[in-house]
C-alpha cells in the first residue's frame, strides 16, 4: 500500500472511530430514554438491565455505521480542503477519483461487514432484546399495560385507561375494564376515575383498586340466542372503592428472564429464514383468501344459480325476477335480499382488518428481506454523498459537517420509512419500498461526485443570478 493511500485512510479512520462511537452512544441513549420509565425502579436486576443495553447497542450498530461513514467522509475531505491539502494534491495531478479510491474500497468492505452483521448478529440481538423486554413485563405486569389502547395481554380481561402515572407507574386514570373470564363475552364492564395496581413479587394475583366508578353486568347463561339475552336482567351500581384480584399466574410462569418465547418476529430472522417463512405464510394467505372466497360464494347462494343461459325459457320465467312474484312475495323477496346484503356487508367490513393485517405481515417479511441488502449498501450511498460534499463545503471538524450529516441521514431515513410504510400498506411493492431511498439518493451522490471532480460547487449561484438579471433586462427592453 502506498504512503498516499495510508495517509488518506488515516485521515478517514481517525474521525470515523470517534463519530461511530458517539453516534452509537446517542442512539442507545435515545432508545433507553424512551424505555427508561418502564425499566427503572421496577425491581429488575442490574445485570439484566446491562444485558438489555448490550443487546440494544448491537441492534443499533448497523444504523450507527452508515451515519459514522457519512460524517467521517465529510470531515475527512473537509479537513483536506480546509487545510489546502486537497488543492496541493490536485495540483500534483492526482484526481478526486484517485484520492477517494482507497476510501471506496474501505467503504465496500464496511458495507459487507454491515450486511454480515445485519444477517447474523442483528437478528440474534433482536431475539434476545425483545424476549428480555417481554419477560421483564411478565415479572412486572404493570409494564404490560399501555395507556390509550385496549390491553389484552392479561387473560380474561380487557383493560383501557387514559394515562399511567406515579413514582412506580402503577396509578391509572379513567379506567375501563371488561371482565371476559366467564367466557360469555363482554357481559361485565367496570369504569372508574382512578385505579391503583399492586402485586407482590412472585404473587399469582394482581390487585387493582378502583375509585369512584360504575359497575354493570348482564346476567346471562351460555348458549343463549341474541333474543334470549335481551330478555335477561342486568345489574348496575356505583361505588367509591372496588377491588379486583386478577389472576396473573401466566405472567409469573416466565420467572427466567432469559426465556425465549418469541422467535417469529421479522427482525429476529436471517435472510434465509425470512425467505422460507415468507413462502410458507404466502401459501397460508392464499389458502385463507380461497376459503374466504368460498365462504362468500356460499353466503350469497351463488353456487345454487342455474348454469345454463336458457334456463329462463325452459321454466317460462320472466327476465325481470320480481315480475315472477305477486306484490306480497315481491316485498318478501326484496326484504330478504336487503337483509342478506346487510349481513354480507357487515361481515366484509369485519374481515377488512383481518385481510389487511395478514397482508401487512407478508409485506413486512418481504420488505425486511430486501432492506437487509439495501441498508448495507447505505454505507456506500452515503459515502458518495459525504465525500464530495466535504470537498465542496471545505469545512472540517464537528460543526458544519455534523449538521450536513444529520440533514442527509434524516432525509435518507425519512425516505426509507416512507418506502416501508407504503410497502406495508401495499401501495407499492416491498422490493421498491426497500430500494426507494437508494434509488432517490444514489443519483444525487453521483451528481455531487461529478461536480466535485470537476471542481464545481453544488450549484453555480453566479449563473443563476445572471439568468435572473437577463430575464429582467429582456422585460425592460420589451417595455421600451
Amino acid at each position: 500500500m502506498k504512503i498516499f493511500d495510508k495517509y488518506i485512510l488515516k485521515s478517514f479512520l481517525q474521525p470515523f472511530l470517534a463519530t461511530f462511537l458517539v453516534v452509537l452512544f446517542v442512539l442507545v441513549m435515545q432508545a433507553v430514554w424512551l424505555a427508561f420509565d418502564e425499566i427503572a425502579g421496577k425491581g429488575i436486576n442490574t445485570i439484566f438491565i446491562l444485558k438489555f443495553l448490550w443487546y440494544l447497542a448491537l441492534i443499533l450498530t448497523p444504523t450507527a455505521l452508515p451515519i459514522g461513514i457519512l460524517l467521517s467522509s465529510i470531515m475527512a475531505l473537509g479537513n483536506l480542503s480546509e487545510n489546502y491539502e486537497f488543492a496541493a494534491i490536485k495540483s500534483s495531478g492526482i484526481s478526486l477519483k484517485r484520492i477517494i479510491r482507497p476510501l471506496i474500497i474501505l467503504t465496500l468492505f464496511l458495507s459487507v461487514v454491515n450486511f454480515v452483521f445485519m444477517n447474523n448478529i442483528y437478528p440474534w440481538a433482536t431475539l434476545k432484546q425483545k424476549n428480555l423486554y417481554m419477560n421483564m413485563k411478565k415479572k412486572k405486569p404493570a409494564l404490560a399495560l399501555v395507556p390509550g389502547v385496549f390491553n389484552t395481554e392479561i387473560p380474561g380481561y380487557t383493560i383501557k385507561f387514559k394515562e399511567k402515572y406515579g413514582e412506580e407507574e402503577n396509578l391509572l386514570k379513567d379506567v375501563q375494564i371488561s371482565d371476559l373470564s366467564a367466557g360469555k363475552g363482554k357481559i361485565k364492564v367496570i369504569t372508574a376515575e382512578k385505579g391503583e395496581i399492586s402485586s407482590d413479587e412472585g404473587s399469582k394475583y394482581m390487585t387493582l383498586t378502583l375509585e369512584n366508578g360504575n359497575y354493570y353486568e348482564e346476567h346471562i347463561k351460555s348458549g343463549m340466542t341474541s333474543k334470549e339475552r335481551e330478555k335477561m336482567p342486568a345489574s348496575a351500581a356505583t361505588f367509591k372503592t372496588y377491588t379486583i384480584n386478577i389472576d396473573i399466574s401466566s405472567f409469573n410462569d416466565g420467572d427466567n428472564l432469559d426465556d425465549e418465547n418469541y422467535k417469529q418476529h421479522h427482525g429476529m430472522l436471517t435472510i434465509n429464514q425470512l425467505d422460507s417463512i415468507s413462502d410458507v405464510r404466502k401459501i397460508e394467505y392464499d389458502i385463507y383468501i380461497e376459503n374466504q372466497t368460498k365462504s362468500f360464494i356460499h353466503s350469497v347462494h351463488s353456487d345454487n344459480l342455474h348454469k345454463y343461459p336458457d334456463t329462463l325459457n325452459i321454466k317460462n320465467l320472466q327476465p325481470e325476477i320480481l315480475d315472477n312474484f305477486n306484490l306480497n312475495n315481491k316485498i318478501l323477496v326484496v326484504d330478504q335480499a336487503l337483509n342478506m346484503l346487510k349481513r354480507i356487508e357487515d361481515k366484509n367490513k369485519n374481515q377488512i382488518k383481518n385481510f389487511k393485517d395478514r397482508r401487512k405481515v407478508l409485506n413486512l417479511y418481504d420488505h425486511e428481506f430486501s432492506y437487509r441488502i439495501t441498508f448495507s449498501l447505505a454505507c456506500l450511498v452515503l459515502f458518495f454523498i459525504g465525500a464530495p460534499l466535504g470537498s465542496i463545503i471545505r469545512k472540517g471538524g464537528f460543526g458544519l459537517p455534523m449538521v450536513m450529516a444529520i440533514v442527509v441521514f434524516v432525509i435518507y431515513f425519512f425516505i426509507s420509512q416512507l418506502g416501508k410504510n407504503l410497502a406495508e400498506e401495499s401501495a407499492i411493492s416491498s422490493f421498491l419500498g426497500s430500494w426507494l431511498s437508494t434509488i432517490i439518493l444514489l443519483p444525487f451522490g453521483i451528481l455531487l461526485t461529478r461536480r466535485a471532480t470537476e471542481g464545481m460547487g453544488i450549484f453555480n449561484i453566479d449563473s443563476v443570478l445572471d439568468k435572473i438579471k437577463n430575464f429582467f433586462k429582456k422585460i425592460k427592453l420589451k417595455k421600451t
